[in-house]
């Protein structure tokens, strides 16, 4: 799936960054600050939005 999440470098920003969805790092179904993920670029964050299913 397609998203935007917020790398840990950006957390006071805010700003958001849009990548593919690789792997999910968080195990439980729902996190107040966000699942975390990995893109398929290999960058690491929280996911904000969900753009696109796959």
């Amino acid at each position: 799936m397609v998203v935007n999440i917020v790398l840990k470098k950006d957390q006071r920003t805010g700003k958001l960054t849009e990548g593919i969805v690789k792997d999910l790092l968080t195990s439980a179904p729902f996190h107040h600050r966000g699942i975390k993920v990995r893109l398929d670029d290999g960058q690491i964050g929280r996911v904000q939005e969900i753009l696109e299913e796959l």
